[in-house]
C-alpha cells in the first residue's frame, strides 16, 4: 500500500534534537497554572512545545469542558514569556479559526474527531491555505484506513506539515493501561508511511503516571517514535481533568534521561514487547471468561443443573479445532488450552454450587 503522505514536509520535526517533546497540562485551568507549568518546563532541555487543552471533548456532559477562547490568550503569553511553541487540540472549524487568529503554532486532532470523516473534512477545509503544523491522533479503535484517511484529507487541502500521534487503542479492557499501545499496529503504520513523524502519547496510553516512563522508553528507544507528548502540571493532584495521568515537570526530566537515541534496532526486544502485550490481553480475557463461569455456576445452582454438560463440551472442542485449522494452530495445542480452561471453569462452578 502506497500513500501520498510520503511526500509530506517533515522539516519542522527534523530541526529539533531527538526526541521532540510536547508537554503541558491536560487542560488550561487558569493563567497562573499555565504560566507556572510552562516556566518549569523551560528548565528541561528537549521540551520544545507547550501544550494545553482549551476545549475538552468529554464523554459525558456536565463535566469540565475547557476554558475556551480565553485559554488561547494564556498560550500566547507562554510563547512571549518562554519562547516555546504552543499547541492545542481542535475539533471543529470554529476551533481552527480561533487558533489561526491567535497564531497557535501546532494543532492536534483528537481520537474522537479522527474517527469522523465529516469532522476531518470540516477541519481540513478550515485549514486550507495555512501553513500550520497539524498532528492527528489515532482513532480509538485500530483502523489504519481511518487514520490515514484523515491525514490524506488534510494533505488534499494543501497541509504539508503533518504528523501522527500514537495515543493507544481500545481493544480489550486491560488493568495496566487506559488504552493499549498495540505496538504491532504502529509498526504497520511505519511501513506504509515511513517518512511521517510519529509522536507517542504515553499519558493517554497509560491513564496513570506509573507506567509513563516505561512506555516513553519503549516508544523512543525501540520503536523509534520521533517524539513524545506527555501531560505535565506543576501540581498534578489538583488538576481539573485526568489528574492521574499527569506528572510534574521534574518527573518529566527524569523520564527524558532514559531516552537514548540508537540507530540499531533490537529485533529481539521488539518481538518480546509484542509478545508481552498479547500475553497481557490473554490474561485479561481469561479473567473475563472466568467471571462468566461464576455467573454460570449461580444459574446452574438456582436451576439445579449439573455442572458438567458433555454435549456442550464436545460442541466447543469440535468448533475450535475446526477454527484452529484455518489459523495454522495445532489441534493438540487447542485441545490442551481448552481442557485447562474447562477444568478451571468446572472448579469455579463447583465451588459456587457447594457454597451455601
Amino acid at each position: 500500500m502506497k500513500s501520498i503522505l510520503n511526500k509530506i514536509d517533515r522539516s519542522w520535526m527534523d530541526k529539533y534534537n531527538y526526541p521532540l517533546v510536547i508537554s503541558g497540562p491536560c487542560s488550561a485551568e487558569n493563567e497562573i497554572q499555565v504560566l507556572k507549568t510552562a516556566k518549569q518546563l523551560t528548565k528541561i532541555s528537549g521540551v520544545n512545545v507547550f501544550r494545553a487543552g482549551i476545549w475538552k471533548p468529554r464523554t459525558k456532559p456536565n463535566s469540565f469542558e475547557g476554558v475556551g477562547e480565553i485559554g488561547l490568550k494564556w498560550l500566547n503569553k507562554v510563547k512571549m514569556q518562554t519562547g516555546l511553541m504552543i499547541s492545542t487540540e481542535v475539533a471543529n472549524s470554529e476551533h481552527v479559526k480561533l487558533c489561526i487568529d491567535y497564531n497557535i503554532d501546532i494543532l492536534w486532532i483528537g481520537a474522537r474527531t479522527t474517527a469522523s470523516p465529516f469532522s476531518m473534512q470540516e477541519i481540513s477545509e478550515a485549514l486550507e491555505g495555512t501553513d500550520k503544523i497539524v498532528l492527528v491522533k489515532n482513532p480509538i479503535h485500530p483502523d489504519i484506513e481511518l487514520w490515514i484517511g484523515g491525514l490524506e484529507r488534510l494533505y488534499n487541502k494543501g497541509i504539508r506539515k503533518l504528523g501522527m500521534i500514537h495515543r493507544g487503542f481500545y481493544i480489550y479492557k486491560n488493568p495496566k493501561y487506559r488504552n493499549q499501545p498495540n505496538w504491532n499496529f504502529l509498526m504497520d503504520i511505519k511501513k506504509i508511511i515511513p517518512n511521517i513523524p510519529i509522536l507517542c502519547d504515553p499519558s493517554h496510553i497509560c491513564g496513570n503516571r506509573v507506567e509513563i516512563p516505561e512506555i516513553s522508553k519503549i516508544a523512543c528507544n525501540y520503536f523509534k517514535c520521533d517524539g513524545l507528548m506527555i501531560e505535565t502540571h506543576y501540581n498534578p493532584n489538583k488538576a481539573w481533568s485526568d489528574s492521574n495521568q499527569q506528572i510534574t515537570p521534574d518527573r518529566l526530566f527524569d523520564i527524558l534521561t532514559t531516552i537514548k537515541y540508537n540507530n540499531k534496532i533490537n529485533n529481539l526486544y521488539i518481538l518480546r514487547v509484542l509478545i508481552d502485550e498479547l500475553d497481557e490481553n490473554i490474561i485479561s480475557i481469561i479473567s473475563k471468561r472466568m467471571n462468566i463461569s461464576k455467573k454460570l455456576g449461580k444459574v446452574k445452582k438456582t436451576g439445579n443443573i449439573p455442572v458438567l454438560q458433555s454435549n456442550r463440551w464436545n460442541i466447543i472442542i469440535d468448533k475450535y479445532i475446526n477454527m484452529s485449522k484455518d489459523l495454522g494452530i495445532s489441534n493438540k495445542f487447542i485441545i490442551k488450552i481448552f481442557e485447562l480452561l474447562h477444568k478451571e471453569s468446572i472448579r469455579i462452578q463447583n465451588n459456587i454450587i457447594v457454597d451455601n
